[in-house]
Parts: structure tokens; C-alpha cells; sequence
């Protein structure tokens, strides 16, 4: 399927060696493969900015401050809702509860 080259043994093989299979499934997985990519990323720049933060002891952040780190709002690995109802989106471990529109408290995940 990906060189043509001739098969030899069982009827039902599509490829003729190991090279070829894998280059024939990275080829037809590679749009796959480049989205995931670039979403985990986006995800490891993201944790990796609020972990900044969170080592420095900073409890609190200005949305502005993440964005010109370069913080992508949108993308995270999971959401939870607080007891007194307010979003918590995390990044991995580490993640953000708005308190207002312009500032952001930092908490982290105990597992």
C-alpha cells in the first residue's frame, strides 16, 4: 500500500515490511497528528504559564499579564465548578477561578 513493492507471505498482508506500514499510517494520520499537536501546544505553554505564576507564590493575576505571556483562554484540560458555583478551568494541575472580568485567582489540583 505505500511502495508497491512485492509481498511475500500470509494472503491478507498489506505491506512488506514495518518501514512501510509506518510511513503509510503517519502519511494518512499526519492532518490528525499535526492538530493534536498543536493543541498540546497550546496546553503546555498555558499550564506552563499559570505554573509560573503559582511557583512565584502569586494567588492572583491580571487577564492582561496572561495574555501578554501568551496565555490561549479557550483551551484547557478540564473544568470543575466550585462549591459557591464559579468556573474552575484548569490546565493540567494548575488552573484559574475568574473573581472579575479583568483578574484571575490561581489554584491548584490536589489529586
Amino acid at each position: 500500500m505505500e511502495c508497491n513493492s512485492p509481498i511475500n507471505g500470509r494472503a491478507d498482508k498489506k505491506f512488506c515490511n514495518d518501514d512501510c506500514r509506518s510511513a503509510w499510517h503517519n502519511k494518512s494520520n499526519s492532518d490528525a497528528n499535526n492538530f493534536v499537536r498543536t493543541v498540546n501546544k497550546i496546553l503546555r505553554r498555558n499550564r506552563r504559564i499559570l505554573h509560573k505564576f503559582y511557583q512565584r507564590g502569586e494567588t492572583a493575576v491580571n487577564r492582561e499579564r496572561l495574555i501578554e505571556e501568551g496565555f490561549a483562554f479557550g483551551y484547557y484540560t478540564n473544568e470543575r465548578i466550585a462549591k459557591d458555583g464559579h468556573p474552575q478551568k484548569y490546565c493540567y494541575e494548575v488552573g484559574i477561578v475568574e473573581s472579575d472580568p479583568r483578574n484571575l485567582n490561581l489554584i491548584k489540583m490536589s489529586l
